[in-house]
């Protein structure tokens, strides 16, 4: 494939970091991802084959450093790559406030919002004694079971043995719209979020996280020159 041909910085560096999924496996690193399937937990449409595709040309452009760890390979952003966090949330930030925010008409994964979720916990909010919450998302999709503990936060397909305190049952569009800043929380169980499980708890629920990174920035206003 021919390049753009031109001089100019913006052309050459988009064609070292501008294919398909590349900024995202970037955002991933940004989160704190190093190992291939963690990655690939917060993009979960990319190919195996995709992925490994995109980290060697971000490693061949020097934006990412192959490393071996005690469990495998591990991947870390050089220098380089962590200067693309300014372009990611620059991304982010304008998604956010001018593209149409409509999470029911959307083609949404339930695996990226969980991730993000995991991320952003706040532990000095947390009960003192480990629980798991229990996530119910739409009725066919198998339940994901979330361990919240101190000193560690788990994301995980079966319940590791802890008591299972909270339910979470959503409709994936209620989840995703509350926790990307759409609506409020009494809004989003007014489209189908419910949390079920003793009330002190159940109302603390939302308070355990720090929503989405963009979550306060609003849409533009509909009479903002477009």
């Amino acid at each position: 494939m021919s390049g753009y041909g031109q001089f100019c910085s913006v052309a050459r560096a988009h064609e070292a970091i501008g294919g398909r999924w590349t900024l995202l496996v970037v955002r991933e690193l940004l989160c704190g991802s190093r190992r291939f399937n963690d990655i690939r937990r917060g993009i979960p449409r990319i190919s195996r084959t995709m992925l490994s595709e995109r980290l060697q040309e971000l490693v061949h452009v020097g934006a990412v450093t192959r490393i071996e760890g005690e469990h495998g390979s591990e991947y870390k952003l050089t220098e380089a790559g962590r200067d693309l966090a300014e372009l990611v949330s620059a991304l982010g930030r304008w998604g956010q406030r001018w593209l149409p925010r409509h999470a029911q008409d959307e083609d949404l994964d339930a695996e990226p919002v969980l991730v993000d979720m995991q991320r952003r916990v706040r532990s000095d909010a947390l009960p003192k004694d480990p629980m798991i919450v229990r996530f119910q998302i739409d009725e066919e999709q198998k339940p994901r079971f979330m361990l919240l503990k101190a000193g560690e936060v788990s994301l995980c397909t079966h319940n590791p043995g802890f008591p299972e305190l909270l339910r979470v049952r959503a409709r994936l569009h209620a989840l995703a719209a509350w926790w990307r800043g759409d609506v409020d929380f009494a809004e989003a169980k007014r489209m189908g979020l419910t949390v079920e499980g003793p009330k002190e708890l159940a109302r603390a629920f939302p308070h355990w996280f720090d929503r989405y990174l963009f979550a306060r920035i609003g849409p533009a206003s509909p009479h903002a020159e477009r």
